[in-house]
């Protein structure tokens, strides 16, 4: 369904992730002529505001979170805003919410986009009092911000309510890790440059490594992360995305079909885990950066089995990656925030200087997405000198920092992308039912055999990499994690 969104519908819009980020996007969108000039954005949540005191109530947002160094104009964007009270759990107050809204319109350049930022659980009730008042159909399209649920069935439960008010290419299920640009140039990488996809396969690719690692602990998430754990919060979504696009087939086009049925062959292919090729921990009182910080269970104020780390071991099962491990690794309060795709080569056959004195190691790719986006390719070269005592060789990066590649333009926040994709109505980087469904069967499968070995979290020093099995995942193979 072609047609660019005039209005906007946000749920949620008092929250912690409109504050940070939903309100400084649509901010940055409307003050560089990105959204329609005609847009209105309807802001809704339980608490009771006036239209101007919610426009007061987003202006200290955008004070305290919009991206410095950014000339962006505030005021007319604050023009755009309205506000509607409405609990989403009950029937009520959705045919004032409807009105507020006002005529959906019709052509290719009027619609109506809505966003959920909401608890999964008001996902169903919402989608009921939307469809009965006239909010789901026409030029209409909704977004869904993560978690689609704890478990395959659960996830099911919101599709199936979703999809009896919107059909799949009507609905956008966001993943933010999307939108950052190192993701998305990781396609380009692969498909715009004839020297990587030759090499993209299991003859000259040893193993991959995805790790996210955060330095934060619980914050303001301790009732959701508690429920959910780092397998859940992490690994199903993100992580299983990256995976996707490091190993997915070339799609036939750029377009969204054709990267996501790519991405689903790749999910359906994962090896389900075994025992022994997965590792759980739970962080204890440390310290990050010099700083004392508290235990899990201490934050927490009670014991609990929640994983707050977790290492595995997987396969893609196909011709392209037979016999290639891919290593993920998550966890909080590890030393540094950083996330990152390695790539790492096979050694080269021969070595015509081993006669020399010179010894060779394999090249190595590193993708950085966060905090700093780059690209280092580590090259073996000469080092310079004459050679009497035998040749020198050095394993050389070269480093392609995004921000210093491309000086013009601005770094922009994930959801930038993603909310104008969704006033556009592009899926390119939106995630389609089969995938989330995919990613879930995979992670219930490594669920389920955690309870049948009655696995439980190894404890770990805050600030260390994670419990020492985790080491040892990796090398019993012969491999060493990459750590930065």
């Amino acid at each position: 369904m072609n047609f660019t969104a005039n209005k906007l519908l946000l749920f949620g819009a008092t929250g912690d992730l409109s504050q940070r980020m939903l309100l400084p996007s649509l901010c940055a969108l409307h003050s560089e002529g990105l959204l329609p000039e005609n847009m209105q954005i309807i802001c809704t949540a339980r608490t009771e505001y006036t239209d101007q005191e919610f426009r007061d109530f987003a202006r200290d947002a955008l004070a305290r979170f919009l991206p410095k160094g950014r000339d962006l104009k505030i005021e007319p964007f604050l023009e755009c805003l309205t506000y509607q009270d409405l609990d989403a759990s009950t029937p009520e107050g959705f045919d004032t919410l409807a009105k507020k809204v006002g005529p959906i319109g019709k052509g290719d350049k009027e619609g109506l986009s809505i966003f959920l930022s909401t608890a999964p659980f008001l996902f169903e009730p919402t989608i009921k009092g939307l469809t009965a008042n006239g909010l789901a159909t026409g030029n209409v399209r909704i977004g869904l911000e993560k978690p689609l649920g704890t478990d395959l069935g659960t996830s099911q439960e919101i599709n199936d309510a979703v999809a009896s008010a919107f059909p799949e290419d009507r609905i956008f299920r966001i993943d933010h890790y999307l939108g950052k640009e190192t993701v998305q140039n990781l396609l380009a990488l692969r498909f715009a440059n004839i020297m990587f996809e030759p090499l993209w396969n299991a003859a000259h690719i040893d193993h991959v490594q995805i790790t996210v690692a955060e330095t934060v602990g619980l914050e303001s998430r301790a009732g959701y992360y508690d429920g959910s754990g780092a397998l859940r919060d992490m690994v199903q979504n993100h992580m299983l995305q990256l995976l996707a696009l490091v190993a997915m087939e070339p799609p036939t086009s750029f377009d969204a079909t054709a990267i996501r049925d790519e991405k689903v062959k790749i999910l359906r292919a994962l090896r389900p885990a075994v025992a022994g090729e997965t590792v759980t921990g739970q962080y204890r009182a440390g310290a990050i950066k010099g700083e004392a910080v508290p235990g899990y269970d201490q934050e927490l104020g009670k014991d609990s089995d929640t994983e707050t780390f977790v290492a595995i071991k997987t396969h893609v099962d196909n011709w392209r990656w037979k016999g290639v491990p891919f290593y993920l690794r998550t966890g909080k309060r590890l030393p540094i925030r950083m996330t990152e795709i390695v790539v790492q080569f096979r050694c080269i056959p021969y070595s015509i200087f081993e006669g020399r004195g010179a010894k060779t190691v394999p090249n190595q790719l590193v993708i950085g997405i966060q905090p700093r986006e780059n690209i280092r390719l580590s090259l073996m070269s000469k080092v310079p000198g004459l050679d009497r005592e035998g040749i020198r060789l050095r394993a050389t990066p070269l480093d392609i920092a995004m921000p210093d590649a491309f000086a013009g333009p601005q770094r922009r926040i994930a959801y930038e992308r993603l909310l104008l994709d969704l006033v556009e109505g592009d899926q390119t980087l939106f995630v389609r039912r089969d995938e989330v469904e995919a990613q879930w069967e995979w992670i219930d499968g490594i669920r389920a055999s955690w309870t049948e070995n009655d696995t439980r979290p190894k404890t770990y020093t805050a600030g260390s990499w994670g419990p020492t099995s985790a080491i040892g995942l990796t090398e019993r193979d012969g491999v060493t994690w990459h750590e930065g």
